[in-house]
């Protein structure tokens, strides 16, 4: 286990055994190490792209302001010095004074908290004349998140004297590392997100950026099977939606970072990968929020027919997405339910909203006391699956009364021909 695994350790170990009332917290800067590749694109004879090459690297945000839990303390910064033999041989350097980066916690908490950090780390080709080298860096958290993309700049001017990256061909620090400068970053807290038909949604990006450099323009693009098209735009004094009640936050706080986007009334048009990109006036940089929408499925259990046996209908309506399941099952008293086979199913129907609708059949064959039929349905709009229930009588009841009306009958006539006579 290499030293970096062993700082990671130490941290886990710390968490478990702190906890801090939420209202003594204080902010401390510590410096949060990722495990990332260095993504290499290949050139083919005449220019054109070629396979991409994964090389392994460390990137260390260094001092990053975080709430201190209670677990910071004694925590030891990163010491380059102390990287081991099989480490990666490319160490990046971050700074990030110039920038806020959110949700730094969930970074440096993810292996404790059991979640897996993505990132990648590729050049960012910029026409300048400045000699520097400009790179991006993706991460990703798994579950909730955070996404975060960062621009980071190094400087290609060497100090007299100065060591060069073998491959990177770029100044190393003493400790052996790339230094760069984080200029600017562009965040969300919903990299995906499901909402219900009809509710209103809130797609979060945030970013923020180097003094200097000043807000262009925020675009908000929906990719859906194919097909791109503009939700919203925004330059400076400037705003146009094209969909219909979309909009952004106040220009203020835009200019202070916020350029989450607000959508009234979903449609099932609105689902589809969304793109926030943030232009500044030198750099770009953008984020993906996968969005979702669900509906809900109605349920309804009918009899079709009073026939003996009779037939059930489970009605199931304007759900979306389309994978669902149906289970039928049956409870004799006192027993407990049974599945049952032998369902047959309508053909599937769309509603113009572009929601779903089915039928489930099923002969019903209650026992001599009775027996209690469900329908149930599992659907990823449901945090726990939809059952409907109805009772069908037992046959015996039915025989039983028709064999009296039938003998009730007989004796009538019988007592009218007696009459007669």
């Amino acid at each position: 286990m290499g030293p970096e695994k062993g700082w990671y350790l130490l941290l886990c170990l710390a968490l478990s055994s702190a906890a801090a009332d939420p209202a003594e917290r204080q902010w401390q800067a510590v410096d949060v190490v990722l495990d990332c590749f260095l993504v290499e694109e290949g050139r083919n004879p005449g220019g054109f792209a070629g396979s991409r090459k994964m090389v392994k690297a460390l990137l260390v945000l260094r001092q990053v302001p975080v709430l201190d839990d209670g677990s910071l303390e004694g925590f030891t910064d990163f010491q380059g010095g102390t990287l081991a033999k099989d480490n990666p041989s490319i160490t990046f350097e971050a700074s990030v004074n110039l920038v806020q980066i959110p949700q730094a916690e969930a970074l440096l908490h993810a292996d404790c908290n059991g979640k897996e950090v993505t990132c990648e780390i590729s050049y960012y080709f910029l026409q300048a004349t400045e000699k520097a080298a400009w790179f991006i860096t993706n991460v990703q958290v798994s579950g909730e998140g955070p996404d975060i993309s960062m621009v980071m700049k190094t400087p290609r001017d060497a100090e007299n004297g100065a060591v060069l990256h073998p491959t990177l061909n770029l100044p190393l620090s003493p400790r052996g590392t790339v230094q760069t400068a984080v200029e600017l970053q562009v965040t969300t807290q919903t990299p995906s997100l499901s909402l219900l038909l009809g509710s209103s949604a809130s797609l979060h990006c945030g970013f923020s950026m180097a003094p200097g450099l000043v807000l262009t323009s925020v675009e908000w693009r929906r990719q859906h099977k194919g097909s791109g098209q503009m939700v919203y735009r925004w330059t400076k004094g400037q705003q146009h939606a094209k969909r219909e009640g979309a909009t952004l936050e106040p220009e203020q706080l835009l200019l202070a970072g916020d350029a989450s986007l607000t959508l009234p009334s979903l449609t099932l048009k609105d689902e589809g990968t969304y793109i926030c990109q943030i232009t500044t006036s030198l750099y770009q940089a953008q984020q993906n929020i996968h969005f979702h929408i669900q509906a809900s499925p109605k349920v309804r259990l009918s009899l079709a027919n009073k026939a003996v046996p009779a037939t059930l209908v489970c009605n199931i309506a304007g759900y979306y997405p389309l994978d669902m399941t149906v289970k039928w099952t049956r409870e004799e008293l006192g027993g407990a339910p049974v599945p049952v086979s032998g369902a047959s199913f309508s053909g599937l129907r769309q509603s113009s909203d572009g929601t779903y609708s089915i039928s489930s059949f099923l002969t019903a064959e209650p026992g001599p006391e009775g027996t209690t039929y469900t329908c149930q349905i599992t659907h990823i709009s449901l945090e726990q699956p939809l059952s409907v229930s109805t009772w069908i009588a037992p046959p015996e009841q039915e025989t039983t009364f028709g064999v009296l009306f039938a003998s009730g009958l007989f004796l009538l006539a019988l007592l009218f021909l007696g009459l007669q006579r």
